[in-house]
């Protein structure tokens, strides 16, 4: 069984906010600093890291533009985003 995101889920806006938090409210991509428009984004895959889906170091702040521009690429990025959130 596939399950959803629940986006009013005190658990998961927990873990959005921390991660909002830890990035000081700005897209994390390398160029980028927007502050608006913020997106968290999940590292390892929601659907295929059920384990890793509230862990802080598994997300990352990017703006929705940011955010769009990896969709379908998102493996190509798991290493950058994972030293970016360990700077």
């Amino acid at each position: 069984m596939l399950m959803r995101r629940n986006y009013h889920d005190p658990v998961y806006k927990d873990f959005r906010l921390k991660v909002l938090k830890r990035d000081k409210f700005k897209c994390k991509m390398p160029g980028c600093k927007n502050k608006k428009y913020l997106q968290v984004h999940h590292i390892a895959k929601w659907s295929g890291a059920s384990s890793l889906r509230y862990e802080t170091s598994n997300g990352i702040t990017l703006c929705k533009y940011c955010h769009k521009s990896i969709t379908g690429k998102e493996s190509h990025y798991e290493h950058l985003f994972r030293e970016l959130i360990n700077e």
